[in-house]
């Protein structure tokens, strides 16, 4: 629980919080863009390139359960402060790298130190507040988790452009600066000592399963997924390593994570729907930017501004979802959120090649909208009936589950794409026939099919033609499985507190 200093000192605590926040979860996109520039910086393949992208997420994963059990130990505030400095480090360690084995290794490290800002900001911004503020703290929470992905690819795309792509890590400096001094000046140290003896067989199944699941999810879309040997493998790694950490969890006399996580009924249903929210929801962040770029032919950062209504219809979600929880409910926001968030995706299941930029931004901002009224709502229902003493736990198990749903859905729903868009593409094809006279006639001249420079450029929008079919068909699945989780909900039930609690209610 939070010490009396803390708790006068939360504003500027928070502050601090929300800047760590900020910076990890904005450094898990903001790179992407600049991939190209590594490319050939860093004399690396396109292969190659994506393990900058790939041992952030893999360290980050494997960190996390851990993270929980040393600061038990040695307590939350050197916890915080070895992990906001170890990630600001890192990141400059990545802007000088000058070769790709070194930009690897210093995205690990990156990873490894950044893997406990999230669950651990959680778990101490609800210590600090009372419980009536709590939607409004998990509100402002869930800012930074959400604006952090949005705005990565924006912000990366105008510092690629104007600046170099080295300065896509500098700018955490200032940051990391910031929020280390605002930790260590207002926060009252904390002795930790307070783990239970360490399940190294757990911890290890853990390890195992959440490794082999994140390799088995980057490299499936490469390997033709279970063509492969190498996925085969790794499928086994995860599968066996969950099989042995459920037993474990289960019979042990102290497993890794307390077995009361799992008795919480609020606790499981959140944990569960926030896993199919960031497998439907945070791959459409993914997918847009390929689709404006490739098909649209968008730079970099065109497309990263065509994104920023998503951010801002994130930021008017926040403002209003505590008056919304408070009025209506925490259940009745998250139907609200899901409804409108089921609304976006039917938009975008509408996009053509002839639109302009209005409805990505249109549809951008709705979406935005209703992750907001998802988010808010789904924190403040996954702790207002746990037990304080597993809050730390819990924030760890509630961010492996929607890291582990993002990275699950960005792979599923790009091999859908692919799948998908090359149906489509052998139906098309198949209805041109080059010896047809009225083909011959409706096509225009540059793409003769009679000619090899006018099969080609047909080709490639036989192509392009297919590739939208695809991309429209998923988003038009992720509305259809968002419906589908709306019975989720009623596994929720909020205390009735919480339900009456009004936003206009001060601290103490």
């Amino acid at each position: 629980m939070a010490s009396d200093q803390d708790i006068a000192n939360r504003i500027p605590i928070t502050g601090a919080l929300m800047l760590a926040t900020l910076m990890s979860t904005l450094d898990s996109t903001i790179a992407n863009v600049a991939l190209p520039h590594m490319q050939g910086s860093l004399s690396a393949s396109q292969d190659q390139i994506t393990w900058v992208l790939t041992s952030y997420i893999i360290a980050t994963a494997l960190m996390t359960p851990l993270s929980g059990w040393l600061s038990q130990k040695i307590g939350r505030k050197r916890m915080l402060l070895l992990s906001i400095g170890g990630f600001t480090i890192a990141s400059m360690l990545c802007g000088v790298a000058t070769n790709l084995p070194e930009m690897v290794a210093f995205r690990l490290l990156q990873g490894v130190a950044g893997a406990a800002l999230m669950p651990l900001s959680q778990t101490v911004m609800l210590d600090l507040y009372p419980q009536r503020l709590i939607p409004r703290v998990m509100s402002l929470w869930s800012a930074a988790v959400i604006l952090g992905p949005i705005l990565g690819p924006t912000l990366g795309g105008w510092i690629t452009e104007n600046l170099t792509w080295r300065w896509v890590f500098y700018i955490n400096l200032p940051i990391g600066i910031i929020a280390t001094v605002g930790l260590y000046t207002v926060m009252a140290k904390d002795p930790g000592g307070r783990q239970r003896p360490f399940d190294f067989l757990g911890f290890g199944a853990l390890v195992a399963f959440i490794g082999g699941f994140q390799v088995l999810m980057d490299r499936g879309p490469t390997q033709d997924w279970f063509a492969s040997r190498e996925i085969w493998f790794e499928t086994a790694i995860a599968a066996g390593g969950f099989w042995v950490f459920v037993v474990q969890t289960a019979t042990a006399e102290h497993p890794f994570f307390h077995r009361d996580l799992a008795k919480d009924a609020n606790f499981v249903g959140t944990a569960i729907f926030g896993l199919f929210v960031g497998v439907l929801l945070f791959s459409t962040t993914a997918l847009l930017p390929s689709f404006m770029q490739q098909l649209l032919g968008y730079s970099a950062l065109q497309s990263g501004i065509a994104s920023v209504p998503r951010g801002v219809g994130s930021l008017v979600s926040f403002l209003i979802v505590p008056l919304v929880m408070a009025r209506l409910g925490p259940r009745t926001a998250l139907i609200i959120g899901l409804a409108i968030s089921i609304a976006a995706l039917g938009m975008m299941g509408r996009f053509d090649l002839m639109m302009t930029a209005q409805p990505i931004m249109v549809s951008g901002f709705i979406q935005g909208l209703g992750t907001g009224l998802l988010f808010a709502p789904l924190t403040t229902l996954a702790y207002v009936t746990l037990d304080p003493i597993h809050r730390v736990e819990g924030t760890i198990v509630s961010t492996m589950a929607r890291s582990l749903g993002s990275s699950a859905g960005i792979s599923i729903v790009q091999a859908m794409v692919i799948r998908t868009s090359a149906a489509a593409h052998s139906r098309l094809a198949d209805g041109i026939d080059p010896s047809n006279p009225l083909i011959r006639y409706a096509l225009p001249a540059f793409m003769d099919p009679t000619q090899a420079t006018g099969l080609l450029t047909l080709n490639a929008e036989v192509t392009r033609q297919a590739a939208m079919i695809g991309y429209v068909n998923v988003f038009s699945w992720m509305a259809l499985a968002l419906v589908l989780l709306l019975p989720l909900i009623l596994m929720l039930r909020p205390t009735r507190g919480l339900r009456i609690e009004r936003p206009d209610v001060h601290a103490d």
